[in-house]
């Protein structure tokens, strides 16, 4: 098989009102991709299938955001799943106190905060990255966090390394799941890298990991640039005390339910199973908002290159009453080890249930 895409694509990427008339060999041209052989038919099957899924969605109004293609629309279920490297009941061979969680009353009273804040434009949030093929957005979700908060500290924005933090951060508890491309938690990394004095940079550790190789660490030949004391795990499944951080201190490394987001292209997404979300993904919460005509959002970026949602950021419907379900599958194999059987999340996607940012050094 040869995959080839460029993230030049982005400039002329087809939006999801030009799809009509679309096929597979412009999808081809316009990612850069050929395969060889039979695998041809097969990516060609996978794609149509869910062009068709793509416009019957975008076709009702109902709807408040739209879903389009990218990189990822000829991929197998297989393929996007290994993107979802952190998984459920991740906390509680540390943080006994999660195995009860509930939406309790304010502990921490929403402040008078602005409008909207978006971190973006404070110059604190490095370009959006591609994981790939490898469950590591636990690592990138990490990683820029740190980046975020060490940038706010000095005013030095910096790439740091999540191959350096994927390599070298041992998972002996099986914490979101078993290390490296099979997951893990962004209380794991932030730890190890307390542990190893300090992390190096993007360019001195560069990732390479996309298709879902784990390699060797040798953090011990690099330099760290960045260090960091400890982490703060905000109240799980509260809202007041993630909008007030969000709005006056900085983003957030957040663990949501990405498992429906492959297609997502703009608006306010409002579309995991809220009965029972699965939370299966690290991303970034880089702020809030409100649309006139889709209501109130938060900001997430997602580390599956620029050319997946809105330039690489999705928009999450936001509630003023947080909406809850029950994660019922915490110990399918990828949480700690003697988790609960279940666990109570909330916020759209269960965004608000894992919510975490670092001290730096």
């Amino acid at each position: 098989m040869v995959v080839i895409f460029v993230a030049a694509a982005l400039a002329a990427k087809t939006k999801w009102h030009e799809l009509d008339g679309y096929t597979y060999d412009k999808y081809l041209m316009e990612f850069n991709k050929n395969y060889d052989g039979s695998e041809s038919d097969m990516r060609r099957k996978i794609f149509e299938d869910r062009l068709q899924k793509i416009k019957k969605h975008n076709s009702d109004n109902t709807k408040t955001w739209k879903e389009g293609v990218n990189h990822m629309t000829d991929w197998t279920e297989e393929e996007f799943s290994k993107t979802l490297g952190v998984k459920k009941g991740l906390l509680y061979a540390s943080k006994e106190n999660k195995k009860s969680a509930k939406v309790s009353q304010p502990s921490h009273p929403i402040v008078k905060i602005p409008s909207s804040v978006d971190w973006r434009s404070t110059g604190i949030i490095s370009a959006v990255k591609d994981q790939g093929q490898c469950g590591s957005c636990w690592t990138f979700g990490t990683a820029e966090a740190v980046e975020s908060y060490w940038a706010k500290k000095t005013g030095l924005l910096t790439d740091l390394s999540e191959q350096q933090i994927l390599d070298c951060t041992p998972n002996p508890n099986q914490c979101g799941g078993t290390g490296g491309c099979g997951g893990g938690t962004f209380e794991l990394a932030m730890t190890r890298i307390n542990q190893m004095g300090g992390l190096t940079t993007e360019w001195m550790y560069p990732y390479v990991s996309y298709y879902g190789a784990n390699f060797q660490c040798h953090a011990n030949t690099t330099n760290p640039v960045v260090n960091l004391d400890s982490y703060v795990d905000l109240p799980s499944n509260q809202l007041e005390p993630i909008l007030n951080h969000v709005a006056s201190e900085g983003p957030l490394a957040v663990t949501v339910d990405a498992s429906s987001w492959s297609s997502y292209e703009s608006g306010v997404y409002n579309g995991c199973n809220q009965t029972n979300p699965d939370l299966d993904h690290a991303v970034q919460l880089v702020g809030y908002g409100t649309d006139s005509q889709l209501g109130d959002y938060w900001i997430v970026r997602n580390s599956w290159s620029p050319l997946w949602g809105e330039q690489g950021y999705i928009r999450l419907a936001r509630q003023s009453t947080p909406i809850c379900g029950t994660d019922i599958t915490p110990g399918d194999g990828t949480a700690c080890k003697n988790g609960p059987a279940s666990v109570t999340v909330c916020g759209t996607c269960g965004i608000l249930y894992d919510t975490v940012y670092p001290v730096i050094h």
